[in-house]
């Protein structure tokens, strides 16, 4: 492997923190190339990932200790070696959400580029895109507990400003301030659990720390922090009241990154639960308080997105009740990790069926921000009681809306059915109740969206919106890319879930070959 193969974990955050850096000089200084700079920027940043991710599932999990040689162990420095250091870990499940991550991030600059042309403050908007998606790409990429707080506190931080570029009165700055406050009590958490752990064990490696845990009180206060900070990260129920107040004021391009960076948080609560503690606590308990809240998420986010009439509010409540199906699912894997017959039958997937879930959500929900985000950026309207009848001059948003609502409301050939019915047969083995309740919320996720597409694009043209066109093409661009991988996946999900599913459960589920990799020294 060549010096850039061998560096590439360090240059996927080095990449998106360097163009991040220079977006606001070339904006002061030579402003016509900026938009080109940040499309730039973003390609380099996705293609990295993905390559990276190509890497680690032709070759195993990569093992990069910043300043050491290729190969060299991760494992504590006890013998008067400083505890801090840059390590990557990246192994199947963090190289699935990479290719989600970067995916989504590509799609979402090309849309940004033309629905954020008349804005002002684009230099310092765009830089905190990128250290949005850094701070995404290292939560996902890294092997230390303290560097993972910190790409965590990045990500946050970078979110909450986004929020607040759509200055719609003071409701912008109401979300951004209710996201920072609630981001910023889970980062405490997960600092607080950081320090139990390591004043136990010596160590802020993933790796070493799941070699030597052991059962103790300590350890059970750290876990529980561990993840209330990272559910409300991923806008779980209960946790979730700063998700519609955000998602519904922030830029629709910069609502379906949100959606990527709460997934990182979804990240942290798997690779904690079963990396961390998987082999000895008891995974029953802790697979059915992740079930509990993924059922709360299912029926509390559809039940509180069904009389929404902002339609940014009611994409947001159904990201929280699409969130509950991932739980749901890598819940029951977890419930049921300790007994090889029921993990075999049912278990790898309904673990597969929620982790599956995770890309397509982004995929889908994505695309739903970004069309209503064109609706919103032709008529300046966000009720749905003003809508009407845009079909007409916006077929190509209407189209790309309507798929992806079938998407989310689990209808063939769409990617969301595939991911939906793994998780139904499954779970219908393990509790044929949870899986009637995730059935149900589906359906009425399907009338939800309906009812959506009716108030936005049917009917006869209202007088108002005569003059209303399509939006740009850069936008439709970012919308097709997604609509690809919407389509896509759905009409071949058994070559996803062969080639990037099943790695990626594989990975989670046999956390002794991470610890071995990272112990060992890896790729």
């Amino acid at each position: 492997m060549n010096v850039l193969f061998e560096n590439l974990p360090a240059l996927l955050i080095a990449v998106p923190l360097f163009c991040a850096f220079l977006v606001p000089i070339i904006g002061r200084f030579v402003p016509k190339i900026r938009d080109a700079w940040i499309v730039l920027a973003s390609l380099a940043s996705s293609l990295t990932a993905v390559i990276t991710a190509i890497i680690v599932y032709t070759k195993g999990t990569i093992v990069y200790v910043f300043g050491a040689a290729a190969g060299t162990p991760a494992a504590p420095i006890d013998s008067g070696g400083i505890p801090f250091r840059i390590i990557f870990t990246i192994d199947g499940f963090g190289a699935f959400m990479l290719l989600s991550a970067a995916i989504v991030s590509f799609a979402v600059v090309l849309y940004l580029i033309s629905s954020q042309k008349e804005r002002s403050g684009k230099s310092e908007f765009y830089a905190l895109y990128l250290l949005l998606t850094a701070g995404i790409f290292g939560m996902v990429s890294t092997g230390d507990l303290f560097n993972f707080f910190v790409f965590l506190e990045i990500n946050s931080l970078a979110g909450a400003a986004l929020v607040s570029y759509h200055r719609r009165g003071g409701i912008a700055a109401e979300g951004a301030l209710k996201y920072l406050i609630v981001n910023t009590v889970g980062g405490l958490m997960v600092l607080f659990s950081i320090g139990i752990l390591y004043a136990q064990y010596d160590s802020l490696n993933m790796a070493v720390i799941a070699s030597q845990i052991s059962f103790s009180t300590l350890n059970i206060v750290a876990l529980v922090l561990f993840i209330t900070a990272l559910a409300m990260k991923a806008g779980s129920v209960p946790f979730h009241f700063a998700t519609p107040d955000a998602y519904s004021v922030a830029p629709s391009g910069i609502t379906a990154a949100m959606i990527v960076a709460s997934q990182a948080g979804l990240y942290g609560l798997f690779r904690i639960v079963f990396t961390l503690y998987g082999d000895i606590f008891n995974t029953v308990t802790i697979g059915w308080v992740v079930i509990i809240l993924g059922v709360l998420s299912m029926v509390i986010g559809v039940t509180m997105a069904i009389p929404q009439k902002d339609v940014k509010r009611l994409l947001a409540y159904h990201a929280v009740s699409q969130t509950g199906y991932m739980l749901l699912g890598v819940g029951v894997a977890l419930a049921v990790l300790g007994d090889p017959l029921a993990m075999a039958a049912y278990g790898q997937t309904a673990m597969e069926g929620g982790l599956f879930h995770i890309i397509n959500h982004a995929m889908y929900k994505g695309l739903l921000f970004l069309a209503v985000g064109a609706v919103i950026y032709r008529t300046g309207v966000w009720s749905l009681n003003k809508m009407g009848g845009l079909g007409h001059n916006m077929k190509w948003t209407m189209i790309f809306f309507l798929i992806g609502a079938l998407a989310i409301a689990g209808i063939p050939p769409f990617n969301g059915f595939a991911s939906k019915l793994m998780i139904y047969e499954s779970v219908f083995a393990f509790n044929p109740a949870l899986s009637i309740i995730a059935m149900v919320v589906s359906i009425l996720t399907l009338a939800s969206f309906m009812k959506v597409f009716h108030s936005m694009f049917m009917g006869p043209q209202l007088p108002e919106y005569a003059e209303v066109k399509e939006v740009p093409k850069l936008m439709i661009a970012g919308m097709v890319i997604l609509t690809i991988f919407v389509i896509g996946f759905g009409l071949f999900p058994d070559l996803v879930v062969n080639n990037l599913i099943t790695p990626a459960a594989d990975a989670l589920i046999n956390n002794g070959a991470y610890i071995t990799a990272v112990l060992g020294g890896g790729l």
